[in-house]
């Protein structure tokens, strides 16, 4: 988990560098408003609903519809950018956007903030079990709601 002095900023900037980046090279275009999506996401690492992106976008583009909004999310999620936290009916910055994977997503209880972790060794396990049941698996993310550490210790 991020550390309480933490700089969002930085994050931020990685992940519009990043998605720059990708974005170029894939031949797909990052306009403003999926940039400002981005960026909001990013603004902590809690997961955010989609009308409350609305709320924040307004003031920046006051055309902005929920399609707008929705457009942008189905975007940066095609692009491996955010992930949806479908527990929350939310989203979060992906911290490993650079390729593609599965994920496994540690929510925190108490302030909510969402850690992503790769857990090869536990998507490993679980396609072996897909094998052995003759699943095919189109997506894999796992949730778990408890404590983070930092909240651990403070409480």
């Amino acid at each position: 988990m991020p550390a309480a002095s933490h700089d969002h900023q930085q994050c931020v900037h990685k992940a519009l560098k990043t998605a720059e980046q990708l974005c170029l090279e894939r031949g797909v275009q990052l306009t403003s408003i999926r940039q400002q999506v981005l960026a909001l996401i990013w603004e902590s690492h809690k997961a955010v609903k989609a009308y409350d992106l609305l709320d924040k976008i307004k003031p920046l583009q006051h055309a902005a519809k929920p399609a707008t909004i929705y457009r942008a999310l189905d975007f940066l999620i095609e692009q491996g950018l955010i992930h949806r936290v479908e527990s929350l009916n939310a989203f979060v910055g992906c911290r490993c956007s650079d390729h593609k994977h599965e994920q496994l997503l540690l929510i925190c209880k108490l302030c909510h903030e969402v850690e992503e972790r790769t857990a090869q060794h536990v998507m490993h396990v679980l396609n072996e079990e897909f094998k052995q049941a003759g699943f095919s698996a189109h997506s894999k993310a796992i949730e778990i709601h408890g404590v983070c550490a930092k909240c651990a210790v403070n409480s």
